[in-house]
């Protein structure tokens, strides 16, 4: 079955306005056909005190390339952000999720907007799969007003509250203690919600982590920690930071599960598991084995802990675009020529997006003074000599 037809220049053009799922369904260059598909995925789950989901995935034609399409947002997104660094546009600090895509789609494959989403600094892209615009990425990137943080966040600090995006940010750690508030407020409203709460392997060993998870337990809440292991923490390859690498067994008391991060369906299972989980028994910890292409950040050209050869095979053996791409391709889903004007057609949208970016204006000067204290308090400025008024805070 092909692909449907080309959409029309217009809608090319408003794309980068629309988050994916609503880009998609206005374009319609992606087969409708729900007709169930079962794939097995890559490799088994590994499970600790838990039994392990079935390998076999149902999924659909259109679930499929809407991953592929999804992505290809995503690894594009990226790779112009890193462009639009060199070029000292984007400022600050700026770490890039390429080669990570598949956790962010296969998670949101299996949840609702109902459930909550917390990570660290590298966040563009779970931003997105949350539904935001590639005009709200670039645009915060750039610092302008467009952004989604207002422009005054930048990289790291990303957040769509409608969509129950808690953002990014950036102390290492601090967003899993957060992460099970979520979850205790979801258990309190009785939301029949999930709370996922993203770090890094580099996070692992935070005390931080563990004083969450355990009264979390004690509770029963519906959190759910989400470990991406990359392998390195800034430059620190995972078996020199941590006597024991096996992330998914660190809860000890609490469940966990190891998932092929580059593989979107194995992340979608794993999720849908661990959501049924969390709300029935309270948390339980998955561990994503991912690989992120750039360095740690900006600042790191990624090559003087690891090697050129190991970056090369990675892309060559586990890229989860790739891996959509040739499931696609093998069961016949489109043309290898309609998946290449799908990514020509998302180079396009993305550099709309960072067209439009540029021309949104930056913060107004009093920026500087909202979002600090709350509104109507009154709360004056005073000079050094603590005599004079300079403002009066909104």
């Amino acid at each position: 079955m092909a692909l449907s037809g080309i959409a029309s220049a217009s809608s090319r053009s408003a794309y980068f306005l629309k988050p994916l799922s609503s880009a998609i369904c206005l374009r319609r260059p992606i087969s409708s056909d729900t007709t169930p598909i079962t794939i097995e995925t890559s490799v088994p789950f590994t499970s600790h005190q838990c039994e392990a989901p079935s390998r076999s995935v149902e999924t659909t034609p259109k679930e499929l390339l809407t991953f592929f399409r999804d992505m290809a947002v995503m690894r594009r997104m990226e790779i112009a952000a890193d462009s639009l660094y060199k070029a000292k546009l984007i400022r600050g600090f700026c770490h890039l999720y390429d080669g990570q895509e598949a956790v962010a789609v296969g998670m949101e494959a299996a949840i609702t907007k109902k459930d909550c989403i917390i990570t660290a600094y590298r966040d563009h892209c779970t931003f997105v799969s949350r539904g935001g615009t590639l005009l709200d990425v670039f645009s915060e990137l750039m610092g302008r007003q467009a952004g989604c943080s207002g422009g005054k966040g930048g990289s790291m600090h990303f957040y769509k509250k409608d969509s129950n995006f808690y953002g990014g940010h950036g102390i290492v750690g601090a967003q899993v203690p957060l992460g099970c508030g979520l979850a205790f407020a979801q258990k309190y409203s009785k939301d029949e919600a999930v709370t996922f709460a993203l770090y890094g392997d580099g996070a692992a060993n935070q005390g931080q982590l563990f004083e969450a998870l355990n009264i979390s337990a004690l509770w029963d809440l519906p959190a759910i920690l989400v470990c991406e292991n990359n392998h390195y923490g800034m430059g620190t390859a995972e078996w020199r930071a941590a006597k024991s690498p096996a992330y998914y067994k660190r809860g000890d008391y609490a469940p966990g599960l190891k998932v092929d991060g580059m593989d979107a369906l194995a992340v979608k299972q794993a999720c849908k598991f661990a959501k049924e989980h969390a709300l029935k028994n309270g948390p339980i910890i998955l561990e994503m084995d991912t690989y992120r292409y750039h360095g740690h950040s900006m600042s790191d050209p990624g090559s003087t802990y690891r090697t050129r050869d190991e970056i090369s095979g990675v892309r060559q053996e586990r890229d989860p675009i790739e891996r959509i791409r040739k499931l696609i391709l093998s069961h016949d889903l489109a043309a290898e020529k309609e998946l290449k004007d799908i990514e020509k057609e998302v180079r396009k949208e993305v550099d709309d997006a960072i067209k439009q970016a540029k021309e949104s204006q930056m913060p107004d000067p009093s920026e500087l003074f909202t979002n600090v204290y709350a509104k109507g308090l009154g709360v004056e400025s005073f000079g050094a000599d603590r005599k004079e008024v300079r403002a009066t805070l909104p």
